[in-house]
């Protein structure tokens, strides 16, 4: 039996997320590792190893050489969903850069999303960025995960094509995950911090936004020396988002025994 590669907990959490069977193509694969997982554990059928620079690319082809999997794997070189053809694949992942790169890529040609049932997104940036496109294009949001490895955080994003996307998303969004705490939470707000991630409200969860609380305070001194009105227009703004997040984490301190 051939011994599983052994991913990192955040390429791991995105690997979860490829239901059986799947035709996947992983773009930006980097060294083609979260495909040959794929393959291994019989999650994927056939998979797709795009990656656009020349480094990174051949570091996928001689990890599919050394795994044995050349008949399962795919590696092709090209920008984006560039290459895929439409209708080849079931299943995109796309992780470990921005989210307007992400949407860059998504938004590009999108003919070569014909076909696909399932996006397993992992922005390092951006999420928001991404959770609106998924909104305006009527993606499903299905389920999200946010985990903390090497001192960074990692959120992942389930889609899916539905019919009833539209209606769904917009009872998904109208929700208030903190309803019984009195405590209103805008569409805005859940686009930014996640409608799945706010009601599941996980330690991991609780150490990105106080560490994102920290950020913004630091910009809301430093906005204070200035005399400019656009900076108090700023320091209110940013002011806004500390106490959102002040609300949030308020409510998990609530929540444990």
């Amino acid at each position: 039996m051939t011994k599983l590669i052994k991913l990192s907990e955040r390429l791991t959490t995105i690997a979860r997320q490829v239901p059986q069977g799947s035709r996947v193509a992983d773009i930006g694969s980097d060294h083609a590792l979260l495909p040959c997982y794929l393959i291994q554990n019989g999650q994927a059928v056939h998979a797709i190893a795009g990656e656009v620079n020349d480094g990174p690319l051949e570091a996928a082809r001689k990890q599919v050489r050394e795994e044995k999997l050349e008949d399962h794997i795919e590696v092709r070189g090209g920008d984006g969903l560039a290459v895929i053809q439409p209708g080849e694949v079931d299943v995109i992942t796309i992780a470990g850069m921005g989210g307007s790169l992400i949407v860059k890529i998504l938004s590009a040609d999108p003919s070569k999303l014909q076909g696909v049932q399932r996006l397993v997104l992992q922005p390092n940036v951006g999420e928001d960025t991404v959770r609106t496109w998924l909104l305006q294009e009527n993606w499903l949001l299905i389920d999200e995960h946010i985990l903390e490895e090497d001192g960074k955080f990692y959120e992942v994003l389930v889609a899916v094509r539905h019919e009833n996307a539209e209606i769904q998303n917009a009872e998904l969004y109208a929700k208030n995950p903190l309803e019984s705490y009195g405590i209103p939470v805008s569409r805005e707000q859940m686009i930014w911090m996640g409608p799945f991630l706010l009601t599941e409200r996980n330690e991991a969860f609780a150490r990105k936004w106080a560490s994102e609380r920290q950020k913004f305070e630091r910009i809301i001194q430093t906005m204070k020396q200035s005399q400019a009105q656009e900076a108090r227009e700023k320091e209110q703004a940013f002011s806004g988002l500390v106490k959102q997040i002040e609300e949030v984490l308020q409510c998990m301190q609530k929540d444990r025994p």
